[in-house]
């Protein structure tokens, strides 16, 4: 039988897939109702002290990123409704339910850089390869080998820089 932290682990991430899901198909309405309620959730149940921070950190981070490759053209949204002229809710959503896996169930992963890169370099891309095919969103040509590079140095990033990994020491 699996430990009480274990679940709770697999249940963290299988709360993020399931956001992840219902963000993709289900559009930015179900996006703000199902992701700020696992957010809330999230919050109100398993975060650490100041965690919200992070989140918080991380979806700006998000819409600064996702924005700034939406602005060089790097994603075709068709007529969906986009956040402040950058990325539909939906696509922006999926930033802050990620952030929610950091000190949870990837903590282990942050003890090793460079497979924490090779994980970003390759589920990065992945999941917005997948996400564009369910949402009919339009990707460029150079926009998964650019999310490669990006999420590499973003998970490399929180391995180097993660407040929990400086506790343990």
């Amino acid at each position: 039988m699996a430990s009480p932290k274990w679940q709770a682990l697999v249940l963290n991430a299988l709360r993020f897939e399931a956001g992840w899901l219902l963000c993709v198909l289900g559009g930015s309405w179900v996006a703000a109702i199902a992701g700020a309620s696992l957010l809330a959730w999230h919050l109100w149940r398993w975060a650490r002290p100041g965690e919200w921070r992070f989140i918080a950190g991380f979806a700006l981070l998000g819409l600064v990123i996702d924005g700034g490759l939406q602005l060089l053209g790097g994603f075709d949204f068709n007529d969906q409704t986009l956040v402040l002229g950058l990325l539909p809710l939906w696509l922006w959503m999926l930033w802050p339910l990620f952030a929610t896996l950091v000190y949870h169930s990837l903590a282990w992963l942050w003890r090793y850089p460079l497979l924490a890169a090779l994980c970003g370099a390759i589920s990065g891309p992945l999941s917005y390869y997948g996400g564009a095919l369910l949402a009919e969103v339009t990707l460029a040509a150079w926009l998964l080998p650019a999310q490669a590079l990006i999420w590499a140095m973003l998970c490399m990033g929180i391995s180097y820089f993660n407040p929990m990994k400086q506790k343990e020491q």
